[in-house]
């Protein structure tokens, strides 16, 4: 489920994210496979992220749910895996190393910016996010790669 309530930051996030996701449709999204990369790519995101927050792993103001803003996030992220992060698909460990080192970083912001908690406190959830965020890289390549055969 996706949280409706979204704060300022939440709402520029939100915002930029769509724009994002709908140019790169209106630029690039003229085949099916496309589409089927970028929702699964999403929907692979949105069970990461909703995982972490049932776990307790991160904890959003105003909602249990995944936000709406991050739900939009992961549909911009989506965007890059096949095309600005190829570079990180082979060999696989150049995306573990990215996802280890650029994941944590992503969610540090995000409890900055859009009041995400980090209630495990912040060195056991940066090491918790790196071992997800190397693990989700090279899995994210491969439901991208996957879905453009399908």
């Amino acid at each position: 489920m996706v949280g409706l309530r979204i704060g300022r930051h939440s709402a520029l996030a939100a915002a930029g994210s769509g724009r994002l996701f709908a140019t790169h449709v209106l630029v690039l999204s003229r085949q099916k496979s496309e589409w089927r990369s970028l929702l699964a790519v999403a929907i692979c995101g949105w069970i990461i992220d909703s995982a972490l927050i049932q776990f307790g792993v991160l904890h959003m103001a105003n909602t249990a749910w995944l936000p709406l803003w991050l739900a939009l996030l992961w549909l911009a992220f989506a965007t890059t895996v096949g095309y600005s992060l190829q570079w990180t698909a082979t060999p696989w460990w150049l995306g573990s190393v990215l996802g280890a080192i650029a994941g944590p970083l992503s969610y540090w912001a995000g409890a900055r910016l859009a009041g995400v908690e980090l209630p495990l406190g912040h060195g056991p959830s940066v090491a918790l996010l790196g071992l997800v965020w190397a693990l989700a890289m090279p899995l994210l390549h491969w439901v991208w790669r996957s879905s453009r055969r399908a």
